[in-house]
């Protein structure tokens, strides 16, 4: 298999202004070629972009043209990161704090009534 073919189509856009769209983040890289996908990150309580995002190019060639080309560019004010996206780790849902007796004092004899 050529190294081309082993590189990966999707890419990793950080530093991005809060107020960057999906629209223009598709804008932007399809100087480089076809975009297949553009999304922003949001919080997911209060909508609001986290400065991130994922770019997904037709081609790992049209990818490394736009990480060549973007990487580095400012865009309102802010100095872009683009390189290759890792690849999604599965994380295990976290519900806070450790099990045990809600109500403490689990290890002390009960009172006998």
């Amino acid at each position: 298999m050529s190294q081309t073919m082993t590189k990966t189509k999707k890419l990793y856009v950080g530093s991005l202004p809060y107020s960057v769209t999906e629209e223009e983040l598709r804008n932007l890289f399809s100087g480089y070629g076809t975009v297949e996908s553009a999304r922003i990150i949001t919080d997911k309580f209060t909508g609001q972009s986290k400065g991130f995002g994922f770019v997904e190019m037709a081609s790992a060639e049209e990818a490394q043209k736009a990480i060549q080309g973007a990487n580095g560019t400012t865009i309102g004010g802010r100095t872009l990161i683009v390189n290759e996206a890792r690849p999604e780790e599965r994380r295990e849902r976290s519900f806070g704090g450790g099990g045990g007796n809600r109500f403490g004092g689990e290890d002390r004899p009960r009172r006998q009534r």
